[in-house]
């Protein structure tokens, strides 16, 4: 597994050839395999393809006109909006579409006490190690994926669209790597890493 955390990397330009569903099923229970906190097992997979992918991406982009036009959520962030329609773009040309929901988690738009604040970031912490582990397994098949917080500038329209319990956490795409991009710089290991004896 250290060869694919080496060797991952989010792909952004997909082949036009389907996934095999068996191998989306391994990469899915790769996800189900994640540790949780206190087990509770947050979790949960919307796989999107086919004419549910169009229906998705029609919502996605309803809410990126919201965000342009109207009262944004995200007003602060306007200037990555361009950058949320690429991704729209990028997740049209992947095969499939895994959206990922935290099935304990409320709305974002909710006020949390101190205790639910704290029980919100477990479980958050628990659904990203399903994701990790899903990247990971992904790249170990030779299948590329890229992992998309973007949604959050249709966050309404995506929630809508989904009708599942919980709190959209984030998508992920999946397909057969269309590129082969090299590795993105990382912070200098002394900025990031304490050792305390």
């Amino acid at each position: 597994m250290i060869s694919a955390i080496y060797d991952r990397r989010s792909i952004r330009k997909f082949l036009n050839t389907p996934l095999p569903k068996e191998e989306l099923i391994e990469i899915l229970q790769s996800g189900v395999k994640a540790p949780s906190s206190k087990n509770r097992q947050p979790w949960k997979f919307v796989v999107v393809q086919g004419g549910e992918k169009e229906e998705m991406l029609r919502a996605f982009r309803r809410g990126i006109a919201r965000e342009e036009n109207e009262d944004a959520l995200l007003s602060q962030s306007r200037p990555y909006i361009a950058a949320a329609k690429y991704t729209i773009d990028i997740m049209e040309e992947a095969p499939v579409i895994v959206f990922v929901v935290n099935t304990l988690g409320k709305s974002i738009l909710e006020t949390l006490t101190p205790e639910e604040r704290v029980s919100e970031i477990c479980n958050v912490q628990s659904v990203s190690a399903a994701i990790q582990n899903m990247l990971l397994a992904a790249t170990e098949k030779g299948i590329g994926s890229l992992w998309i917080c973007d949604i959050y500038f249709a966050y309404a329209e995506l929630c809508d669209w989904l009708r599942e319990e919980g709190q959209l956490v984030a998508a992920v795409a999946f397909g057969y790597p269309n590129e082969s991009p090299e590795a993105r710089p990382r912070k200098k290991w002394e900025d990031v890493v304490v050792w305390r004896s």
